[in-house]
């Protein structure tokens, strides 16, 4: 749900390779960290309960061990690494990366003696090759929830995460489980203590059903492994990560509505019937949150403002999911990111079609999205994640940011959208130039520069002599409607190949954009946020 920026992107491997530059980026400690504005994590708790007021600093607690895990998943001993940077702030840019690659830079690591960054992070042995893996019988070598290690004889073997982590998911099953006894929605209680149990186990699907199925809770978590964007060896391994957070009822209140839409809309698609046979679960949820504590994966490097799960497929098709807003974090990057970009590279004409509705519904859009489509290959040969495999997580992401902007215009036809669909658009295109900054070290990197560069061939915008860009609505909405067929067939088709090759070929920064995304940098435009976020801050 993030993604990443490459300032050189020649230098970028965009198959499983890290990129090849072994000594760190030319940039000072103070240039890095001004890369990132920082904000304050707050959010108004006069309407909180006294128990709920004593269960936020222990899901930040239990937050703050996912925290741990990630560092071990991404890099390993974090303290090994900090105890050789001598520079503050380069120290604190390590904490910002969870290692010593940049992840906005393409991971091109910053702190001398640094090597590539493995494509595997730490999920694997750094020595394993592909074809050792390959040739591996172990079961569940390819599991979500499963490390890759060695034997004293030199073999690989499977460690599951429980055992990995036996310590450190003991404490968080157990600061759960004393949030769950403070929990007054019976809904929040049982998925607390189901994901109590899970850590422990690795068997995450009965607490995934019952955090679909909560309805009234105040309070929420998403906790665990969850997201594999860090695997980029083979996008199977999930990273641990948190978020704990307070929903906002007005807000959810607005898009509630939406929810019901989900089902017609599979039909709408622009592909074959074949590609859209799935039903995509209908007993689904949108809401708007305040989020005051991120950890682990979703803290690294950019930060996710919108939240769509369970990832488990099965789940899915049978419950969908729940589309969590994160509406503070949001409104600070439109606020700090999105309105400085649109006023130095958007034709000044259609500059206040960029709004913070249309940032907030293509945001949201997309979310819904990622219910729609298909998630098994037409040809039977199991999940479109198993058979597009590293490539998979950039193919959905770039399914729902398209597919976001289909639904729209499909909603605006029916009357259920009023706002003017160039609102939509324009803020769209002001939003590629936010997240193409994140450059090609993650899914969301690649699918980003895969539309930009879609777009511009379609001529859906142009640049004018002035160096503003202006959006080309008809054009716009034809691009939209032929990328979402291209990257729904390549999914039904389990066509690994043809994903890799528009990955390859589109998924770049080409010269006459990376020269747009270093005038933003030269106008001190920051890429994304840090927080200042825990207890404290909330003044608890």
């Amino acid at each position: 749900m993030s993604a990443r920026n490459a300032t050189l992107a020649c230098l970028i491997a965009l198959s499983v390779s890290p990129i090849t530059a072994q000594e760190p980026a030319a940039a000072t400690a103070g240039q890095r960290l001004a890369q990132y504005a920082t904000v304050r994590l707050e959010s108004d708790l006069a309407g909180l309960t006294a128990k709920q007021r004593a269960m936020i600093p222990l899901l930040i607690q239990a937050g703050a061990i996912m925290d741990a895990c990630f560092w071990y998943e991404a890099y390993g001993d974090p303290h090994q690494l900090l105890a050789t940077i001598d520079d503050p702030a380069t120290r604190q840019f390590a904490r910002i990366n969870y290692g010593p690659w940049d992840r906005l830079d393409g991971n091109r690591p910053f702190v001398a003696g640094t090597g590539p960054k493995p494509g595997g992070a730490n999920f694997y042995p750094p020595d394993m090759t592909k074809q050792e893996f390959e040739a591996s019988r172990l079961k569940g070598k390819d599991g979500l929830y499963t490390f890759l290690r060695r034997s004293e004889d030199g073999s690989l073997k499977v460690v599951p995460y429980h055992e990995q982590f036996a310590v450190q998911v003991k404490q968080a099953s157990g600061l759960l489980k004393r949030a769950a006894d403070l929990a007054e929605d019976a809904g929040l209680r049982r998925y607390l203590l189901l994901r109590a149990d899970a850590l422990l186990t690795d068997d995450y699907q009965p607490s995934d059903l019952a955090w679909l199925e909560m309805r009234d809770n105040t309070i929420d978590v998403v906790i665990g492994p969850i997201e594999n964007y860090e695997d980029q060896l083979y996008g199977y391994k999930t990273a641990h990560e948190c978020y704990v957070l307070i929903k906002d009822k007005a807000w959810s209140a607005r898009l509630a509505r939406y929810a019901r839409f989900l089902p017609s809309l599979q039909a709408t698609l622009p592909v074959a019937e074949a590609y859209k046979q799935e039903q995509p679960g209908s007993d689904t949820e949108l809401n708007a949150y305040d989020v005051i504590y991120y950890a682990g994966d979703c803290n690294a490097g950019s930060k996710t403002i919108a939240i769509n799960l369970p990832n488990d497929e099965e789940v899915q098709l049978k419950k969908g999911t729940r589309r969590l807003q994160l509406k503070n974090a949001m409104r600070a990057k439109f606020d700090k990111i999105l309105l400085p970009i649109a006023d130095a590279l958007i034709a000044e004409s259609q500059r206040s079609h960029v709004t913070f509705d249309a940032f907030f519904s293509n945001t949201m859009f997309h979310e819904v999205a990622h219910g729609l489509g298909i998630k098994n290959t037409l040809d039977g040969r199991g999940t479109v994640r198993e058979a597009l495999k590293e490539h998979a997580g950039a193919i959905e992401e770039g399914k729902a940011d398209i597919l976001g902007l289909h639904m729209i215009n499909q909603l605006h036809q029916r009357g259920e959208i009023e706002a003017d669909l160039e609102d939509f658009y324009v803020t769209f295109m002001a939003g590629i130039f936010r997240s193409v900054r994140f450059g090609a070290s993650s899914a969301h990197g690649k699918a980003n520069m895969i539309r930009f560069n879609f777009f511009r061939e379609q001529g859906a915008f142009e640049r004018q002599d002035d160096g503003k860009f202006r959006v080309n609505p008809d054009r716009f909405r034809a691009a939209t409607k032929a990328l979402s067929a291209r990257l729904l067939q390549l999914q039904g088709d389990g066509d690994y190949a043809g994903a890799a090759k528009l990955v390859e070929e589109m998924g770049v920064i080409g010269e006459p954009l990376q020269a747009e995304l270093d005038r933003l940098t030269g106008e001190g435009i920051p890429v994304d946020i840090v927080f200042e976020q825990g207890v404290d801050v909330l003044g608890l």
